[in-house]
């Protein structure tokens, strides 16, 4: 989900706010506690968005999913969202917080996609080449993708290393599609 201006300027908000308050880790938990919570409910996502369902309702539901769960600042921070009518923002200023956190932190996000489950000595091996180029905090999220028949595809922030065996395979097609004895017009 691709978090919008307003997302971004609540999450700098609260990001500013939870840093002079120095509870800066325990927000950042919230923040992941709030962004599983919407991935793991279309429903509450939806309902959240839905213009039709008063405000004081969705209040209400936020107030008793996160009540006692989250952070004093983080459920003032909900309160005041409510208030504002911004409840359809609370997942993108979920991630924006949490995009906020790693950027200040130092954490890359690396993402490998492999046909078969990476066992613990290839998992060091890709965390060392990322440490090497990108720094030494290094997230790496793992997905078992068996169309990739071989090989790997390593997304580290925007930059992408495809060295898999369908894509080869692909590029091999549009090779051979290409016919230099037949003249094109």
């Amino acid at each position: 989900m691709v978090e919008s201006k307003v997302a971004r300027r609540y999450a700098k908000s609260l990001f500013g706010l939870a840093l002079e308050r120095n509870v800066i880790d325990s927000v950042f938990k919230d923040m992941e506690l709030v962004n599983a919570t919407c991935q793991a409910s279309r429903e509450l996502v939806a309902l959240l968005r839905n213009p039709i369902v008063p405000s004081d309702k969705k209040a209400a539901i936020i107030k008793a999913l996160f009540s006692g769960k989250v952070n004093e600042l983080t459920f003032s921070f909900f309160t005041m969202i409510s208030s504002k009518n911004r409840e359809s923002d609370l997942q993108g200023i979920a991630i924006a917080f949490i995009q906020s956190y790693k950027k200040y932190k130092g954490i890359v996000s690396a993402h490998i996609a492999t046909p078969v489950a990476l066992d613990a000595g290839m998992r060091e091996t890709v965390l060392n080449l990322v440490k090497k180029s990108k720094g030494d905090k290094i997230e790496l999220t793992e997905e078992v993708d068996p169309s990739l028949i071989g090989g790997f595809v390593l997304t580290v922030g925007d930059e992408q290393h495809d060295t898999s065996v369908s894509r080869k395979i692909t590029m091999l097609r549009r090779e051979f599609n290409i016919n230099l004895y037949v003249k094109d017009y």
